[in-house]
């Protein structure tokens, strides 16, 4: 009897540990299925609205981690040829050439918008706090910031400058272009912008998310060109609208093809793109030189870049939510950051083409 007891007490603990066993099975693929991670990388210009999107996201689902790493546009859309990240973001969107290597295909959705800035340090030393009796808006002219960036007016107290900013007491201080080392969206439609509005740029630099500056020195990203700024007395540098206002550098008031001098703002910036159309095959679209008579002139959407397919149904829903919620619930932080809220245009194509993404 004794060995017969001995026999099912020990046949009932195995039973009890399979059965804990299958129990805890069951949690972790529970936990598997409603837990995910996505991983994205891409344009800086974005980056610091897509991490309070984020943040934001994972407080009201906190089972779901998004990573996003702003390493620049291009090698963003080299990541995702790659397969190496879920999602990428360029502020160029991808060319069809691009996309054709893409084999699980590529869905493009603009999710925020913002103006490109010229910002300034006119600290006549580096240890200055202040740009004391300086505007924060000089105003610079289609011709001066052009030569500015070819390397001809190298002076901030050059004529070019001065007639534009009568009154203002221009420091005797050597300029220094800061530009971006990386292959850069934001490069990219700058460029653009210098090619529609002066053919000597066409013709010397041209049009690329690289290109070979005439003058001055580089960093990565727009964190990268802020840095530089701050640090460098009489410095200039091209950074998306919120990382100079989060970090209070001075910005050029720009002169638009009307002739007006537009300081950037949302709002400014929200008039060049109540211009552009976006066409519905694949929601990519640029204006280089606008023509409104209040339009700031270099201003452009950011896109997300999804796959069309994704091996994982889990993944593919879950970027679908994240999508629309920041299509929605996300567009109500953007001018906060400095940046622009989608139109509701936008907003509904947007909407539409992200319901492309299947597994």
């Amino acid at each position: 009897m004794s060995a017969q007891f001995e026999s099912k007490r020990l046949a009932g603990v195995l039973s009890l540990i399979v059965l804990g066993l299958n129990i805890a099975s069951c949690t972790t693929d529970s936990k598997n299925v409603k837990t995910v991670s996505l991983v994205g990388a891409g344009a800086s210009f974005p980056a610091p609205l897509y991490e309070r999107w984020l943040s934001d996201y994972n407080q009201q689902n906190p089972n779901v981690e998004i990573n996003y790493q702003a390493i620049g546009s291009g090698a963003g859309v080299q990541q995702l040829i790659k397969g190496t990240v879920d999602f990428a973001a360029s502020d160029v969107g991808i060319t069809n050439e691009q996309a054709a290597k893409v084999k699980r295909g590529v869905i493009a959705l603009p999710l925020t918008a913002g103006s490109i800035v010229l910002a300034y340090n006119l600290t006549t030393t580096a240890r200055q706090s202040s740009q004391a009796n300086l505007p924060n808006n000089l105003k610079l002219s289609r011709q001066a910031y052009t030569d500015i960036f070819l390397g001809k007016i190298t002076n901030w107290n050059h004529p070019q400058i001065a007639v534009a900013n009568p009154g203002v007491n221009l420091p005797d201080l050597p300029i220094q272009v800061v530009h971006r080392t990386d292959s850069s969206g934001t490069t990219s439609v700058l460029t653009q912008h210098l090619s529609a509005i002066s053919p000597e740029w066409k013709s010397k630099v041209g049009v690329g998310k690289s290109v070979a500056w005439s003058v001055g020195v580089g960093a990565k990203g727009n964190e990268g060109i802020t840095a530089l700024v701050q640090q460098i007395p009489g410095a200039i540098g091209y950074v998306e609208y919120a990382y100079a206002i989060q970090n209070k550098l001075p910005v050029a008031a720009l002169e638009n093809k009307s002739g007006n001098y537009i300081t950037p703002t949302p709002e400014s910036a929200a008039r060049t793109l109540e211009t552009v159309k976006l066409p519905a095959d694949n929601l990519i679209a640029f204006i280089t030189d606008p023509i409104g008579a209040q339009s700031y002139p270099i201003a452009t959407y950011t896109w997300l870049l999804t796959y069309r397919q994704y091996q994982n149904p889990i993944k593919a829903q879950a970027l679908k939510n994240f999508v629309n919620w920041a299509l929605i619930e996300g567009q109500k932080s953007s001018l906060e950051l400095g940046y622009i809220p989608l139109s509701k245009e936008v907003v509904i194509q947007a909407q539409s083409v992200a319901k492309k993404i299947t597994e």
